[in-house]
């Protein structure tokens, strides 16, 4: 099982073959510039929301992949409007578990906003768990520090993908206080580092966890890790 980070909040798994992508963004990213999204090959793409720094790349990838696009009900339909088929879209909800040839994935609640790109509502913002194998792995998406964290514990997650940033997530303090909520110590960083707002520290973020008792991995862009 492997992720390559792409920057911002974009990574790609490999479960065993099957690529699933998360909320792609790379081309306005000025930190992935020597990303060829035409590169970028995907069977399944996965959006926590619909704010332009998660989906930018949506339907280029979709198209030259013929990616399944999955993401709660209201950004599903900005999906479509974008001209991705009816049967390349799942639309789920909050709670709801997904049964996929690669593993189960579990839609979990983000506190954040959620608008799609041509300024319609997009329903909520959310997370996804993903139980592949006898990994879990738990991906964040744009959140503020909630307490609603605390139910993932019981899912024994091995890794933690979370924002770190700022500005329009938590910081790398609540992110700290995130991995206690969720009972992991293996911590992936998102959401940092793209734009001015949420440029971080990256030795200073390291001791921050290190001191916690955490792992914290901040891959390179275009950086491939084992999971």
């Amino acid at each position: 099982m492997k992720m390559t980070y792409y920057g911002q909040s974009c990574v790609l798994f490999d479960f065993d073959g099957t690529r699933v992508l998360l909320d792609p963004f790379v081309t306005y990213n000025p930190l992935a510039s020597a990303i060829k999204v035409a590169d970028i090959k995907a069977d399944y793409i996965f959006l926590s929301h619909g704010h332009q720094d998660h989906v930018a790349d949506m339907l280029t990838i979709q198209q030259q992949s013929q990616a399944t696009v999955a993401t709660i009900v209201e950004t599903a339909g900005w999906v479509r409007k974008q001209g991705v088929p009816d049967d390349k879209v799942i639309e789920f909800n909050l709670g709801g578990t997904l049964q996929l040839p690669f593993g189960k994935v579990k839609m979990v609640y983000a506190m954040h906003t959620n608008s799609t790109p041509d300024g319609n509502y997009g329903g909520f913002p959310v997370g996804y768990v993903f139980f592949i194998g006898d990994k879990t792995i738990y991906f964040a998406g744009d959140t503020a520090l909630t307490m609603e964290m605390k139910l993932l514990a019981r899912f024994n997650l091995d890794y933690a993908l979370l924002p770190i940033g700022g500005h329009y997530t938590m910081d790398a303090e609540d992110a700290v206080l995130a991995a206690d909520f969720i009972n992991c110590k293996e911590i992936i960083g998102i959401h940092y580092d793209s734009f001015p707002p949420i440029t971080i520290d990256k030795a200073e973020t390291k001791v921050l966890f290190q001191a916690a008792g955490l792992n914290l991995q901040l891959p390179a862009i275009a950086e491939t890790i084992s999971l």
